[in-house]
């Protein structure tokens, strides 16, 4: 069995991330500012039409502290920006590990069952289930 790496990123960091992550009003305000980035307040809340203002505000600032979503005043209007390194930190420290030794068998069955022509049971009279030895004459 493979040795586990230690942790390059303080495991605090990565939880608040994941926490934020984990909360579907969160990823959408996400999504919006993927789509679009630098959206004022009242444009973020469009995206969650079943939120107060105060409900989209304290979403946004789980997100800050997260580091996922950074904010500059610009003039008397607030821009919020995506910074997707904390996604890109997590993928490196936990999916990326996890799924290569999937996908890399995945790959190498791939390459074998391409490699090896196809056989067909259905044409071979043995794996024919009403296929009866005894009853063949010589």
């Amino acid at each position: 069995m493979e040795a586990v790496e230690p942790a390059t990123e303080p495991v605090d960091a990565l939880e608040d991330v994941f926490k934020s992550l984990a909360d579907a009003s969160r990823r959408a305000l996400l999504d919006a500012l993927f789509a679009a980035d630098g959206q004022r307040l009242n444009d973020l809340c469009a995206v969650l039409p079943h939120l107060t203002r105060f409900g989209v505000m304290k979403h946004l600032a789980v997100l800050e502290g997260a580091g996922l979503v950074t904010s500059e005043k610009v003039g008397r209007e607030k821009r919020h920006y995506l910074n997707p390194v904390p996604i890109q930190q997590i993928y490196d420290r936990w999916l990326s590990k996890y799924s290569e030794p999937f996908t890399r068998a995945l790959v190498g069955l791939k390459q074998s069952l391409e490699a090896h022509p196809h056989h067909d049971p259905s044409h071979d009279p043995s794996h024919d289930p009403s296929h009866d030895p005894s009853q063949e004459t010589a």
